[in-house]
């Protein structure tokens, strides 16, 4: 029985054996179709997703040259058809963005940068996009801090030209809130980072005029004329800043040059007459004769007087210089008599006496009948010229 059980489990155990011996070879077999068949899916996927890729890089392509030749709504159109392919690519999202702006969709723009500065809030392009939208929607402060932030942003390609237009942009908003003195220290900064460029210089002296800060105009004016002497709009500048300075020889000097170069500058005319006026009629300028000096005073006393005749003074508007309560009608006629070059001669305080009255009547009527013409206007301009000397 024993040997029967022997034979009939023989074939059994040959089978096992045999099925042992083969195992590996089927391992192996098993685990190349395995990883044949991941080659082939994973080389699927990446075509797939190559595929995907290619055909969203087409679109992006085509939006931006639309984009570039302004056609946004064609520009839309592509970007949103790439993002269909890689739906979070910042890239995609940002130009879509600007296409959306360059169409006035502000609102929809708004909503793709706000997520985009969510991710990347130190990205130039999305602050400065930022802070345009909230300059449009009048949000002054969102705006300023968004220009803030595009200033010091970083920028993925021409770096310095873009924080410049950042600059500029928050500046001229800065100047349009009547913000001066925040305009003028950024436009200090903007000044200190620039080279000689003529066009450069030529828009931040616009810009200092705007601001007020006129020696700093003149100085970028004059940077212009150094490359480009018969530049125009930088002789009108200078002249403009440094007649506002009160260096009326160095504004006469420019308007000359201006309105010799560009006879319609009524502007610089209009300057230049007033500069000519205040360096004739100022008797206190140096290298003058005790002669001339005389005849311009009488001169001024002369003007002053007609100044009262068109804008008469009420008797109390003005104390005379011994705290009496008499007009500078009163003044001016009580001092009549004596002006005449005997008695400028013979008295070496009454030309002081009389232009000081001069002065007074100017102010007066410059404050009752408003900004004067002319050689009154000169004469104001003298006067505020030697304040307190």
């Amino acid at each position: 029985m024993l040997e029967k059980q022997e034979v009939m489990a023989s074939p059994r155990l040959a089978k096992y054996r045999f099925y042992l011996r083969q195992r590996p070879t089927l391992l192996v077999v098993l685990s190349v179709v395995t990883v044949l068949f991941f080659l082939s899916v994973t080389g699927l996927a990446k075509i797939y997703f190559g595929q995907r890729e290619s055909l969203g890089t087409r679109w992006f392509t085509r939006g931006l040259a639309d984009l570039k030749a302004a056609n946004y709504a064609a520009a839309v159109t592509e970007f949103r058809t790439a993002l269909l392919y890689s739906r979070d690519d910042y890239s995609y999202q940002l130009n879509l963005a600007e296409a959306l702006i360059g169409l006035k969709r502000t609102g929809e723009a708004s909503a793709y940068l706000l997520n985009l500065w969510d991710r990347e809030p130190d990205n130039g392009l999305v602050n400065l996009e930022l802070a345009r939208i909230a300059r449009q929607q009048r949000r002054t402060d969102d705006a300023i801090r968004y220009y803030h932030d595009a200033e010091y942003a970083a920028w993925p390609r021409d770096e310095e030209n873009q924080r410049r237009e950042a600059r500029l942009e928050l500046i001229d908003l800065l100047l349009q809130n009547k913000d001066i003195g925040d305009a003028q220290a950024e436009l200090i900064a903007l000044a200190a980072n620039v080279d000689d460029q003529p066009d450069m210089q030529k828009e931040i002296g616009d810009l200092f005029l705007r601001a007020a800060d006129y020696e700093h105009a003149l100085a970028a004016y004059r940077t212009v004329l150094r490359a480009n002497r018969h530049d125009e709009t930088a002789m009108a500048g200078a002249g403009y800043a440094a007649f506002q300075l009160g260096r009326y020889p160095l504004a006469q000097h420019y308007l000359g040059l201006a309105t010799t170069t560009d006879s319609k500058d009524i502007r610089s005319a209009q300057l230049l007459q007033t500069a000519d006026a205040v360096l004739h009629l100022d008797p206190f300028r140096p290298q003058i004769s005790a002669v001339d000096r005389s005849k311009i005073v009488l001169d001024d006393f002369a003007v002053a007087g007609r100044r009262l005749s068109t804008c008469p003074l009420p008797k109390s508007s003005a104390p005379g210089p011994n705290g009496s309560s008499s007009s500078l009608d009163d003044e001016w006629n009580a001092l009549k008599s004596r002006m005449n070059t005997v008695g400028l001669r013979r008295d070496p305080n009454l030309a002081d006496t009389a232009m000081d009255l001069a002065f007074r009547i100017e102010r007066e009527t410059n404050v009752l009948c408003g900004t004067p013409s002319g050689a009154d206007l000169a004469l104001l301009l003298i006067a505020k010229l030697h304040e307190g000397t």
